[in-house]
């Protein structure tokens, strides 16, 4: 499905985008182009990067991050 009608940007596409590591829609502006023209898209392309976002993994080590807490 097309997010981005001006740019030509598409659901899977910031699927990957989300996948490759963007966590913003200002990123994913300069990454694909969505919401750069008419921004229009920019809350449904919002939805779909943050329901793209892969889950967060649980540290190997965790005693490691302990480390950080003090």
């Amino acid at each position: 499905m097309y997010v981005c009608i001006c740019n030509g940007v598409t659901e899977r596409q910031i699927r990957e985008a989300a996948t490759a590591g963007c966590t913003t829609v200002a990123e994913l502006t300069m990454r694909t182009g969505a919401g750069a023209n008419c921004g229009s898209c920019l809350d449904m392309a919002m939805d779909v990067l943050q329901a793209a976002q892969p889950a967060p993994r649980e540290p190997l080590f965790p005693i490691l991050t302990l480390s950080h807490a003090a």
